[in-house]
């Protein structure tokens, strides 16, 4: 049976964290755009994700087999790579949520390759999501602007999709998510805004869960997204309320599922920091989770990769059992 997240008590969750159009003299900023990139709107918003179709076999080997598949997102189609391991199944499912890849060189299924090997091998069913803009999916043009939000609609759709799957080799009550960089934010967000959709979830060299953090280090620089981000939203230092409602780490009391975290204290591209920061804000909503840090890695994990996969095995083992 399809599950359709749309809570009655997130809709009055987020109306009370709006400021009244009187508290801002009903012009402000915060008061004009609520609506565009709020992490408590999106809480309001009905997901139901469906229709998860094999396309074609792009590959096999004696492990695993390799598909082009499709799933729909509200009214988008998104492509992504659907893996099955060898054997009858059913398998427990993971959804990947890749890091940026620029949308113009990005092809399907990049930014996850030893995930895609390891995972099947291990017993793993994998759907990487291609999201919205990305590879063959169709486009939104808004995505930018509104802060990427869309993307984790797109995880979050991947999940239901596989719950409401009827493929007899898919476990449609055993599914995580596994997000890394760009993509450990968007889980991050996905997390908060339809808890109970993933029964675990992993994030690797996250993102920051604020978002003036990751505006400022890279959008902020992008002279044509990061001008209209302002206009839209203000500087983060004058309009913090609604800088705040666009950070997933100020709802991490929705969040139901465990978490492991990876991260490497070299890292360049998302400061450790910022993980340490995510893991306090999990430990003071009461959110299950393990934030494991590996001395001098950087971004990509070139060296504790092999450690890190074996701990996401247990951790998979436990929570998907």
């Amino acid at each position: 049976m399809r599950r359709i997240f749309a809570v009655i008590s997130a809709a009055a969750l987020a109306l009370t964290l709006m400021p009244s159009a009187a508290a801002d003299e009903g012009g402000s900023l915060a008061a004009r755009n609520i609506n565009s990139a709020s992490i408590p709107m999106a809480m309001t918003r009905e997901y139901d994700g469906r229709n998860l179709k094999v396309r074609k076999k792009l590959s096999e080997n004696s492990a695993y087999t390799r598909y082009k598949a499709t799933y729909k997102s509200g009214d988008l189609k998104i492509c992504g790579i659907l893996i099955r391991p060898k054997g009858k199944g059913p398998f427990p499912m993971v959804v990947l949520a890749h890091g940026y890849i620029d949308p113009k060189i990005y092809v399907s299924g990049q930014g996850f390759r030893r995930e895609q090997d390891w995972l099947p091998r291990n017993g793993y069913g994998v759907l990487h999501t291609d999201y919205r803009n990305h590879a063959c999916s169709d486009k939104d043009p808004r995505s930018d602007v509104n802060m990427r939000l869309g993307y984790a609609e797109d995880v979050i759709n991947a999940g239901l999709a596989i719950r409401d799957s009827d493929i007899p080799w898919i476990d449609n009550d055993r599914v995580a998510v596994l997000g890394r960089s760009m993509g450990g934010g968007v889980t991050y967000q996905a997390l908060t805004i339809a808890p109970g959709v993933f029964d675990a979830a992993i994030t690797y060299a996250s993102t920051s869960t604020n978002a003036a953090d990751n505006f400022n280090k890279w959008q902020r620089n992008d002279y044509d997204i990061g001008d209209r981000i302002l206009k839209k939203y203000g500087e983060p230092k004058e309009n913090p309320e609604t800088w705040k409602r666009m950070s997933s780490r100020n709802y991490f009391f929705r969040i139901t599922e465990p978490i492991l975290s990876f991260h490497g204290t070299k890292d360049d591209s998302c400061d450790i920091s910022w993980a340490r920061a995510t893991e306090r804000a999990l430990d003071e909503a009461g959110v299950e989770n393990q934030l494991v840090e590996y001395k001098g890695a950087g971004h990509y994990f070139y060296s504790p990769w092999s450690n890190s996969i074996k701990r996401v095995g247990k951790f998979l083992d436990e929570h998907l059992a």
